[in-house]
């Protein structure tokens, strides 16, 4: 009951706030535009007042202009201001991220839904190599690395080179 009345007397203020706004707005319009006798003006009383009403409309116009810009630049300036405002404050940080173990089978259960049904050993699938095949397809030439140099520099070791490419080719 009370939330109900105090519902009520807001609604009432507000009405009468909308009341007193636009009995506001009557009195500085009667104040600033008088109403308009025109009767008895001749034609060219009738164009002069025309004349007069559109001078004052332009300085209205230029007024209003004038004051939209000038909004329009507040409002940039405020926008520049609150995103400065908020890369000083730091507001952009990171979450700390947690740590969550998953396994391959949750990973397929949540992508697949009930379709998965089978376990699946990621270890079971990969290649065993043994240490014994990598020693044999190593060559036995350990030769002195200076020797392989000297054989090579100069224009025969090119010959030698260019000979051993064109072979490999054929």
């Amino acid at each position: 009951m009370l939330k109900s009345l105090m519902v009520a007397k807001a609604k009432e203020e507000l009405e009468q706030e909308i009341f007193v706004k636009e009995e506001e707005k009557q009195k500085y319009l009667a104040e600033k535009a008088p109403p308009l006798n025109t009767g008895g003006l001749g034609l060219a009383q009738l164009q002069d007042l025309c004349k007069e009403l559109h001078a004052k409309i332009d300085v209205v116009d230029e007024e209003r202009y004038d004051i939209e810009a000038k909004v329009m630049l507040n409002t940039r300036e405020i926008k520049d201001l609150n995103i400065k405002v908020l890369d000083l404050r730091g507001k952009f940080k990171r979450p700390n991220l947690r740590r969550v173990r998953v396994s391959a089978d949750a990973i397929l259960r949540s992508l697949l839904g009930s379709k998965h049904k089978v376990s699946m050993d990621l270890r079971a699938n990969l290649k065993s190599v043994k240490k014994e095949d990598t020693e044999k397809k190593r060559p036995v030439e350990d030769s002195d690395w200076r020797k392989n140099v000297e054989a090579m520099s100069g224009m025969e070791g090119r010959k030698k080179m260019f000979d051993a490419a064109k072979g490999s080719a054929q």
